[in-house]
Formats: C-alpha cells, structure tokens, sequence
C-alpha cells in the first residue's frame, strides 16, 4: 500500500489532514474575509475540506487544489459535486512545488503540507509567487511546546531547528515577509480527536480487510500510534497562521 492510499484511509473519519476542528476551520477562513470573486489556492488539498468550506463561506469565490493522492483528489471531487461545489473548484495530481497558474490567488493554503517544500521559510516563500501583493497565506506548521528531547528528535527524524517555538514560529514568518494577523493553536483536544480517529480508522480499516493490506495498514495505525503516544504528544504544538504579505 502506498503512503497516499494509507493516509486516505486514515483520514476516512477526520477529512481535515489536520489537528483543527470544524469550528476553528470554519472561524480561521471567516477571518480571511475574502473579497468577491476571490480565487483560493490550496496546497496540499489532501480530500479538499478546506476548499469545501472556503467555497460554501464565499460563494463568489473560485478554488484550485492540488495534491499528488490519486484517491484524496478523487474525495475532493465527490465531495464537491455532493456540496453542489464542484463548477467551481479544479483540481490538479501534480507535486505542490511544480504547480504553477498564470493568474494570482487572493488566499493560498498549506496546511500540514509543509514538508512538500522543506522548511517553512521555503513554503513562504513558493506560496508568495502565487499571491497578489497583498495576498493572504493561511498556513499550518508543528512547532514545539517545549525543549524537544534526543528521543523526540529520533522519533521524529528531526533536527533541533526543523521546527521553532512558537514565538520563533511567528518571527520566521516574518522574517519571509508575512505579518500575523490571526492564528489558531491547535488544543490538546483537537490533537487527540485527530489522532484517535487517524490510528483507530486505519486500525478499523485493516480488521475488516484481513491479508496482506489488512497487515499494512495495522502495522502502519500501530507505527503511528506509538509515535504519538510515547513521541510527540505533548511535544509538538500545531498552529494555523493567517497570513498578510508584506513585501510588495
């Protein structure tokens, strides 16, 4: 089974890829305040919960998402012709570092999609050429809650500077040429409902279907679970930044 099919399956209960809840999806795209007519990029779609609910909030609006996941892609797609969505949202099976448009977007995402570019410097920095001076970037980024120890740092396969506190979260989005002008930090609750129903998902998914994907899979929810559990929970914080550019 290849990664994309795992993390579809995985995120069958909780589309949003991401540790925020409905409510707080729906208030950070409410704070964009997007002007008539806006064009919305997200990159790192992923089953396109963002781009359903950016497009029901603005119904002037026009969306593209882009994501490699054959089956995530096909997701967004059902979901939008459910949501009577779909003459107004595109979607693309291309790497987000190798999308291009020629026409500028009034909000581009990447949230939990970060690792497509590599740092989060050099996210900002590719989610820039496709926004109009002035744009808005609405990106979600892991950040520690506290001194990561040598065992989170080899869980993880991290380096001490992959990732900030959350001050220097902020500060590296302003040092790339963004000013915050909201964020949402992502609450013990929402992690655990997001991770909860990731592992337990794939774990109910690979019980139904016994065999050689059906062992996978397990071994995949088990991997992350632990992970999780004996890593990164109360470790890694998650944050949604809303952001303004500055340099133009």
């Amino acid at each position: 089974m290849h990664r994309q099919l795992i993390s579809h399956l995985a995120h069958a209960d909780h589309p949003i890829a991401a540790p925020v809840s409905e409510a707080n999806l729906i208030r950070l795209l409410t704070r964009a305040k997007l002007p008539s007519g806006a064009r919305v990029l997200d990159l790192g779609c992923g089953e396109g919960a963002w781009l359903t609910r950016a497009l029901d909030l603005y119904p002037e609006a026009t969306a593209d998402g882009v994501d490699i996941s054959e089956e995530g892609l096909a997701a967004a797609a059902e979901a939008a012709a459910r949501l009577g969505l779909g003459d107004r949202l595109r979607l693309h099976q291309t790497p987000a570092d190798a999308f291009a448009s020629a026409e500028p977007y009034e909000l581009v995402l990447c949230v939990g999609a970060t690792h497509a570019f590599g740092t989060l410097a050099e996210t900002l920095d590719a989610v820039r050429r496709h926004l109009r001076p002035g744009g808005l970037a609405l990106i979600g980024e892991g950040f520690w809650e506290g001194e990561p120890s040598k065992k989170l740092h080899d869980l993880l396969g991290t380096g001490p500077d992959d990732y900030a506190d959350l001050a220097g979260t902020v500060a590296r989005a302003r040092d790339a040429g963004y000013a915050t002008i909201y964020a949402h930090t992502s609450t013990r609750d929402e992690w655990d409902e997001y991770e909860w129903s990731w592992t337990g998902t794939l774990t109910r998914w690979a019980l139904d279907h016994p065999g050689p994907d059906g062992d996978e899979a397990m071994a995949a929810a088990d991997s992350h679970r632990d992970m999780w559990l004996n890593g990164y929970r109360d470790g890694l914080g998650f944050v949604t930044l809303l952001l303004r550019r500055t340099d133009q």
